[in-house]
């Protein structure tokens, strides 16, 4: 088998030429277009990348100032306001929630010195608090009723539930 002698005819010949050319041009500027397009991706990743690095930075420098201000604000916070809830009054078949009523705001009354105080020092102060709590009594229609603290809750507002106990 041999090669058709091609060669000879100057047609195939500028066909064969043209065909060359033109894939060593379209080659050139497939080549300048991949390059330009890809540039430009270069350099938007690398603006993109500082914008993130300047963002993450700021976004750091925030979060800083915010936790120094939750710290100074912690250290700062007072108490606001106290509630007293007192809880199985009804075992005592006490069905005067007026008397109720009557007990929770002199308890409140009694508590009030903490009002205005620091949080910290009041809740160091919690053990003192559950003492004066459980020793103190109350007379709720002609019977007297101690109180048994079942938890407190320190923070702006100091939430106390109480229990009552008939006192021996």
């Amino acid at each position: 088998m041999r090669i058709p002698p091609l060669y000879r005819k100057p047609s195939w010949q500028r066909f064969l030429a043209g065909a060359i050319v033109g894939g060593c041009l379209s080659w050139l500027i497939f080549l300048f277009m991949f390059g330009t397009i890809h540039e430009r991706q270069a350099k938007t990743l690398e603006k993109q990348e500082q914008t993130i690095q300047d963002l993450q930075q700021e976004k750091q420098i925030w979060q800083e100032a915010y936790q120094k201000l939750n710290r100074k604000n912690s250290k700062l916070l007072t108490i606001e306001n106290i509630e007293v809830k007192i809880k199985n009054f009804e075992r005592y078949d006490i069905k005067d929630s007026q008397s109720i009523f009557e007990a929770e705001e002199e308890i409140k009354k009694d508590l009030s010195p903490l009002i205005a105080k620091n949080l910290n020092s009041a809740y160091q102060n919690k053990d003192l608090v559950i003492k004066m709590l459980e020793n103190k009594t109350i007379k709720i229609n002609n019977r007297r009723y101690t109180f048994v603290v079942r938890n407190i809750l320190f923070y702006t507002t100091i939430t106390i539930n109480l229990e009552l106990k008939l006192d021996d």
